[in-house]
């Protein structure tokens, strides 16, 4: 199963991060989308960070009839780096092909991720505009590196599955939403999550919070 896996604190997720998955499923043919809830991350700000069961109840909401799976399975895990869990992934999916998705805004700042090149040599990256966010990540150090390695259409990304790095750049009609927007209109949105009894779509463990924090 060709399977794309979008990663963030998800606080809270919105209509832009559904767009964005359905969007790719149809551009790759992928199977679904896995959305990958952080912990943690400390390349964003404690303050205001919702707790996990909050942002999984958000996830949850949006995702729902959509082939979507919404998981914390880099708490099971126990990974505290992207790197580290797309390997551990593909160990624990041997028969599953991935494809790391992320927006423009990521792009920006990959150079920070820890390992940042050895991500793009685990799985092909596609990269999703977003307003305000293209000049950014395309004069990115990240960027110089990977344009060698870009490709112009679908079927030659997906062609390179086995042999990234490989990324290329989606362009649809913009989504103007954002977590942060949705914060700053909503501050206390997280006090009224549905979030007293779930279970990972992709463990079937229980969600619980806990403080460790995860970076990219």
């Amino acid at each position: 199963m060709l399977t794309g896996l979008l990663g963030g604190s998800f606080n809270p997720a919105h209509g832009a991060h559904r767009r964005i998955s359905l969007f790719a499923l149809g551009a790759f043919g992928l199977d679904e989308v896995w959305w990958l809830v952080s912990p943690g991350n400390v390349l964003k700000p404690a303050a205001g960070m919702a707790p996990l069961q909050a942002r999984f109840a958000s996830a949850r909401k949006v995702a729902r009839r959509a082939p979507i799976r919404v998981t914390a399975i880099e708490r099971e895990l126990g990974t505290r780096y992207t790197l580290d869990t797309l390997r551990k992934l593909k160990r624990r999916y041997p028969r599953r092909r991935f494809v790391w998705l992320m927006g423009a805004d990521n792009l920006a700042q990959f150079h920070r991720w820890r390992g940042w090149r050895l991500v793009a040599r685990e799985m092909p990256i596609a990269v999703v505009a977003r307003p305000g966010y293209d000049a950014p990540a395309m004069a990115s150090p990240a960027m110089a590196w990977l344009r060698r390695w870009r490709r112009r259409h679908s079927q030659d990304f997906i062609g390179a599955k086995r042999s990234a790095p490989a990324l290329i750049i989606l362009r649809f009609d913009p989504d103007a939403r954002s977590a942060t927007a949705i914060r700053a209109a909503d501050p206390e949105w997280h006090r009224r999550a549905e979030s007293l009894y779930q279970r990972d779509m992709l463990t079937h463990r229980a969600i619980v919070t806990a403080p460790e924090a995860t970076t990219r």
